[in-house]
């Protein structure tokens, strides 16, 4: 009998050992991995980022760069940017994605067989970065990105760290060409939905990146050593096919967002008065791209931003909607991250300012002409010896530039709002009726989810910007 109590007790005591070995084994979910492969996640990143933005940019984006209007549910194209209503709330579309960067290259810097990773995921880690401090000023940055190894409460980067900081936006680009470039094996990058593994055009993109950032903080910092050795380079984004782009299909769930909404959401936003007049003065045949002909006239026909839609009447009817691109067919529609167009006009921008030696005009028609290509819109013939002459008698060259890398920039997430802050092209007008005193925006204000979650470090950007004002400054918008 002890012999038989001996032998189950021991029998019992190794099961335990056994299940206590295997413990971790046995209660993890196969079909809930706890750890993503990256291929999986830049596939998700540039997806959700993509198509996230291209929303954000043709519902919000737009009525702040007065490329469209909205007709109603509208405060926000009157200036009430703290209340965000079909779009208007970028903030958690770059801390989601920029987490899920985060995770990649903590794996692509610690498992030698995801190193291919790493330059492409600071190329991103830059350009999100970009178009998040760009869009609010001071950001969390340095303690924001490592999920549940890292604060819950990060502080507040200044603008002026994050571009030029060690881990900042152009020393991450410099970095991430580099670890392209020191990469010696073989394995593919899988999961590049913007240019199928081509880490050559990788370089190009993030050079192109480089170029336009350089260019964003010109007013603060000597950039033109950085853009002429780039120039020189000659190693950048130069044709349509190098473009850092995915197609929208057409048809669910990969379609542009707006196709998918209820006719009434779609139908909300109208050709903006401000776009009418460019376009028309320029005989810009990519009117009838970017939208139709009012249906009760035939004509195309914009309306002013920011009415108030309860004592101003505006007939849909009488007014242009989006062209088909953005609805019926949005398999002509790209998710825009970089282009040809607008590195080419970027540096005719930093020709015609002296920053760089090259031939500011030729750079222009140059983008000019790309920009129809990307587009899909044929190039008049007298187009840039008419009024968008580089040398028009009733603009400058300056001038000229900056509002043909606006136009072509509708929809790219708040880009035309960017570079009106920055440049003051093209004139905007003003809004019919404004919340916020007839100014126009030059930030995007904290989310209120910030004061609730992260009141400290909250408390001191709010004192910083003057109480989370739209109207105050970033640090590269010098006025």
């Amino acid at each position: 009998m002890k012999h038989f109590l001996y032998i189950t007790s021991l029998l019992l005591l190794l099961g335990m050992s056994s299940c206590t070995e295997d413990f971790e084994e046995i209660n993890t979910n196969p079909n809930d991995p706890v750890s993503v492969q990256p291929s999986l996640l830049l596939r998700q990143v540039i997806y959700d980022y993509g198509e996230q933005m291209s929303y954000e940019g043709f519902v919000a984006g737009d009525l702040l760069s007065q490329h469209r209007t909205a007709l109603d549910f509208n405060l926000f194209d009157r200036h009430a940017l703290k209340s965000p209503q079909l779009g208007g709330n970028p903030w958690p579309i770059f801390y989601t994605n920029l987490r899920d960067n985060e995770i990649i290259l903590q794996q692509a810097q610690t498992n030698v067989t995801f190193a291919v990773y790493e330059g492409p995921a600071l190329i991103l880690k830059a350009y999100m970065a970009a178009g998040l401090t760009d869009l609010f000023g001071d950001v969390p940055y340095s303690e924001a990105f490592n999920g549940i190894d890292g604060t819950v409460t990060p502080a507040y980067d200044t603008q002026e760290a994050i571009y030029t900081g060690a881990d900042g936006i152009l020393a991450n680009l410099d970095a991430g060409i580099a670890a392209i470039e020191a990469y010696e094996d073989v394995i593919p990058l899988e999961g590049d939905i913007l240019y199928g593994g081509d880490l050559q055009a990788w370089v190009r993109f993030a050079n192109s990146l480089k170029i336009k950032h350089l260019l964003r903080i010109s007013d603060r910092v000597d950039v033109s050593a950085d853009l002429q050795a780039l120039v020189n380079e000659d190693n950048f984004i130069t044709s349509n096919s190098d473009n850092a782009v995915f197609n929208f299909s057409n048809t669910e769930p990969n379609s542009f967002r707006l196709a998918q909404l209820r006719v009434g959401d779609f139908n909300n936003f109208v050709l903006s008065e401000t776009m009418e007049t460019i376009l028309v003065d320029l005989e810009d045949t990519r009117l009838n791209t970017f939208f139709r002909p009012a249906s009760n006239t035939d004509e195309f026909k914009g309306l002013i931003n920011g009415i108030d839609a309860t004592s101003t009447a505006a007939v849909l009817g009488d007014l242009s909607l989006a062209g088909t691109a953005f609805r019926e067919d949005t398999s002509v529609l790209d998710a825009n991250f970089m282009t040809a167009w607008e590195t080419s006009l970027a540096l005719a921008e930093a020709a015609q300012r002296g920053l760089i030696t090259a031939d500011a005009q030729a750079l222009y028609e140059n983008g000019v002409t790309l920009a129809f290509e990307y587009w899909q819109t044929p190039l008049p013939a007298d187009y840039l010896t008419g009024n968008a002459a580089f040398n028009n008698a009733d603009s400058s060259p300056l001038e000229q530039i900056l509002t043909q890398k606006w136009i072509a920039n509708i929809i790219n997430g708040y880009e035309g709002w960017i570079e009106y802050r920055r440049t003051g092209f093209p004139a905007f007008m003003d809004v019919q009726a404004s919340l916020n005193d007839g100014l126009i925006p030059v930030r995007m204000p904290y989310p209120s989810e910030e004061e609730a979650l992260n009141a400290d470090n909250y408390q001191t950007a709010f004192d910083a910007t003057d109480g989370n004002s739209l109207n105050v400054r970033v640090w590269w918008d010098v006025d």
